[in-house]
């Protein structure tokens, strides 16, 4: 199929862009356009405006600040997996975005678009709920700070106003004594996930596991922190039976069911993931020398 009739637009800076959301009707905006440009040739969506961010160079970067990671929304998710700052600062990114579709699709698609599109399926947001990352909206109105667990909000459905843009991502950078692991079940590398589990956790001094964050994916129609699990885990040594009762809370997550998977099928395939996980991330975290 060819996507509906629209007008190109191609601004050159973020206050041009933002000027354009807000004063052209029916508009889309794209940055690496992996999941829209299918979406328009389907006619999924069918706007009136193309506002293309592609020309806008301040928003390719990537930036270490002390313990926040910046990430613009042009930078692109192959350049994010490769960076050495986030390689060792957000190993749990860096193992994820190798789950992300190829190495053709992550040399164009952005992380930012990714968060947006909210696939509950794609691997990016599961990340960012986990890390607890913060995402930067503006607008003409200046910018608009959201936190991950609230910039989500339905389906594929953010908490964007019409007239706002992503324009970077902050993700808080682990410490350097932490455990992580992000694994997935598909029935094709480069598939989207049928479940997933990104896990990371942060010792105590006394060896037990003082914070951890759970996050499933695939299986929902968003991605879900398990918090009750991730309260069997706080507290207590990073040990096998801890893990084996936190994966048991999979048993009440709401899950969906389709023509790839059933809901008794995903919600087992996301207690053996978020067990695997678990161990994975305790596994990584023993072999870290204790300071």
């Amino acid at each position: 199929m060819k996507p509906c009739l629209f007008e190109y637009h191609r601004p050159r800076t973020v206050a041009e862009a933002v000027e354009m959301l807000a004063t052209l009707d029916n508009a889309k905006v794209l940055a690496g356009g992996q999941s829209l440009m299918p979406m328009l040739n389907m006619r999924f969506v069918m706007p009136d405006h193309i506002i293309d961010l592609n020309s806008i160079e301040e928003l390719a970067f990537l930036r270490n600040e002390g313990d926040t990671i910046v990430i613009g929304a042009l930078t692109r998710q192959r350049d994010i997996q490769l960076s050495p700052v986030v390689c060792a600062r957000i190993p749990l990114l860096s193992e994820a975005l190798q789950f992300t579709g190829h190495t053709q699709t992550r040399n164009r698609g952005t992380f930012a678009g990714s968060l947006c599109h909210l696939d509950p399926a794609a691997e990016q947001p599961a990340v960012a709920l986990t890390c607890g990352a913060e995402i930067i909206a503006t607008s003409r109105r200046g910018n608009r700070a959201i936190p991950m667990a609230k910039f989500q909000v339905a389906y594929m459905t953010n908490s964007l106003e019409p007239d706002e843009i992503v324009t970077e991502v902050r993700l808080p950078a682990s410490p350097a004594r932490h455990g992580y692991a992000f694994v997935e079940f598909a029935r094709r590398h480069g598939d989207f996930a049928l479940a997933s589990a990104a896990v990371l956790m942060v010792p105590a001094r006394d060896g037990s596991i003082e914070r951890c964050a759970i996050t499933v994916g695939g299986v929902s129609s968003l991605p879900l922190r398990l918090t009750a699990a991730e309260a069997v885990v706080e507290g207590n040594p990073p040990e096998q039976a801890y893990f084996i009762r936190a994966a048991e809370a999979c048993a009440d997550i709401a899950v969906v069911e389709d023509v790839h998977a059933g809901a008794a099928y995903r919600r087992q395939l996301a207690r053996v993931l978020t067990r695997r996980a678990l161990l994975r991330a305790a596994e990584r975290l023993s072999s870290q020398p204790r300071v």
